[in-house]
């Protein structure tokens, strides 16, 4: 039986059951990046409040992330990964083109009948996930689906561009969603402006976007004060709609917890949605930007110390490159 709220007619059939993460051993501390371009601690925890940022190692890639990502899932909530019948994982740095990165972790624990799949939704990739997870639930043709958040974005970040070199980290994050009679997604909210594509960019086959010449050398290309600038202006609105569609506001969120981008913009964006600062999980002070990954990493972070109980209202909001916003309102049940 899938349910329906009778507010905004979203049908969910789902439910978070496990969750799992993993970050990288190396870590890049600010102090690495004074001695790389002009910038110092003081500054880079004044404008983002990042501290330290988790590298892969140079033959470690987005693929091993999300596999140490999922055995810690298994470990700690053990289920047979034989059951697990879909896996999506949310990455703009997959090991190659192809094959998936999903690929590689249904074949890492031999998920026989696993369809597999990668997403590509940048920072807001891991919430479209789970909002395709919810529809495959959906369809009654799948039971247990794996949603995987993983980068390694230290492998496109160009560390000569002081804007940049100082947000960005690796890691991943893993949840199982399963049927469930009660489903506990609640509400879901999805937008995207492509004009806003040139904001946040990696080059890749194309010289020109839009009639813009494109520049990186592949690397990550990033206007950060324009990005800022738009999710501080148009993030507090999707939450609200998020929030007002299953008959909440923002301030009966037990949590809220934003794509960690960077600790100041989420305290912009909770102070314009009235909402203390405390009541937000986040990543990235010790883990930077890390994309896809960051809001299972502050979900996990969150089950870890304490703070995310079962039975409590979360609002998960993911947001970037695009620009791309995906929202979704739940019951947290892991």
């Amino acid at each position: 039986m899938s349910i329906t709220h009778p507010i905004s007619g979203f049908q969910s059939k789902a439910a978070i059951t496990a969750i799992g993460s993993y970050v990288p051993d190396g870590v890049i501390t600010n102090g690495d990046l004074e001695k790389l371009v002009d910038t110092d601690h003081e500054w880079i925890v004044r404008r983002t409040g990042i501290v330290t940022r988790h590298r892969a190692a140079p033959d470690q890639f987005t693929s091993h992330l999300a596999v140490a990502a999922v055995q810690d899932l298994l470990n700690r909530y053990p289920t047979p990964a034989a059951d697990i019948d879909a896996v999506i994982v949310a990455t703009t740095t997959p090991d190659m083109p192809f094959p998936s990165v999903a690929s590689q972790v249904q074949r890492a624990f031999g998920m026989t009948r696993a369809l597999a799949v990668d997403v590509n939704a940048a920072c807001a990739g891991f919430v479209t996930g789970l909002q395709m997870a919810n529809g495959l639930l959906m369809t009654g043709a799948y039971r247990k689906v794996l949603v995987i958040g993983a980068e390694t974005l230290t492998k496109i970040t160009d560390y000569s561009d002081r804007a940049t070199c100082i947000l960005f980290g690796d890691g991943a994050g893993a949840v199982l969603v399963e049927a469930a009679e009660q489903g506990e997604f609640l509400s879901s909210f999805a937008t995207t402006d492509g004009a806003g594509g040139n904001q946040v960019y990696v080059t890749g086959l194309a010289d020109v976007w839009n009639g813009l010449p494109l520049e990186g050398d592949g690397k990550l290309v990033q206007n950060g004060r324009e990005v800022y600038k738009w999710a501080v202006s148009t993030i507090p609105d999707g939450v609200r709609k998020l929030t007002s569609d299953a008959g909440y506001t923002p301030q009966e969120l037990d949590w809220f917890v934003p794509h960690s981008a960077n600790l100041r913009m989420i305290e912009a964006i909770c102070e314009r949605l009235e909402l203390p600062a405390d009541k937000s999980l986040e990543s990235v002070v010790d883990n930077g930007n890390t994309s896809a990954a960051s809001i299972p990493l502050a979900l996990d972070a969150g089950v870890r110390n304490g703070k995310l109980k079962p039975g409590q209202l979360v609002a998960l909001f993911g947001f970037g490159s695009g620009l791309t916003q995906a929202g979704l309102l739940v019951r947290w049940t892991a």
